[in-house]
């Protein structure tokens, strides 16, 4: 076996697990769902059938990835964190067959008991405040909080919020030096790693802390 899996949680037969993953106490896999390598999944999350999962996806405590629900690589999910996949549930009717996609795109973080609504996409490197309720689209790099939640400024990738634009329209992250720009209105980008590139190796041990 090439993940680690504690003997007190249960991976269903039929689900994949890929290289180096690891799956804490008292979760559950089940049959269909698709985890890849070098995830971390803390204490009681559940993973549901027909759910697929990137790599370097890191899952804390008290998560239910409901069937519906994809995950992009190296997002990272709050402890108690909700995700929803039926937008008007009631126990007396079967709505499996209406389940709404959530989409979480690579690099985003939900935080700590923040609620994302299903039929939405979070897009790559956005960030969702704790206890934050999302029922929209959220753009990649936003900062979203609020019940409901709205964009209150922009994220870089290492997740510091980003400066008031210079007069070029540049605005510079306080730890990579990275430097971003709103291509169009709610449309930020990179300007110097495309978003679907991994960081180099020495980018990856946070440096600064972050300044509210």
């Amino acid at each position: 076996m090439s993940f680690y899996c504690h003997p007190s949680s249960y991976i269903d037969e039929g689900a994949k697990v890929g290289e180096n993953t690891r799956i804490w106490h008292f979760s559950h896999v089940m049959a269909g769902a698709c985890i890849g390598r070098d995830c971390i999944l803390g204490q009681n999350v559940h993973v549901a059938d027909h759910t697929s999962i990137g790599n370097g996806v890191k899952i804390q405590n008290n998560v239910s990835v409901y069937a519906g629900v994809e995950i992009e690589d190296f997002v990272f999910l709050g402890p108690s964190c909700v995700l929803t996949n039926v937008i008007n549930p009631r126990s007396e009717i079967n709505r499996h067959q209406l389940y709404q996609k959530i989409l979480i795109r690579r690099g985003a973080t939900i935080g700590a008991n923040a609620t994302i609504v299903c039929g939405v996409t979070i897009g790559r490197y956005a960030f969702v405040a704790a206890g934050a309720v999302v029922a929209r689209d959220v753009p990649d790099y936003a900062l979203m909080t609020g019940v409901p939640a709205r964009r209150r400024g922009w994220m870089s990738r290492h997740a510091q919020k980003l400066p008031a634009p210079d007069r070029n329209g540049i605005m510079i992250c306080p730890e990579s030096g990275f430097r971003y720009r709103e291509e169009q209105p709610e449309q930020l980008r990179c300007l110097d790693l495309d978003e679907e590139q991994p960081l180099p190796e020495n980018m990856r041990i946070g440096q600064q802390k972050y300044a509210r």
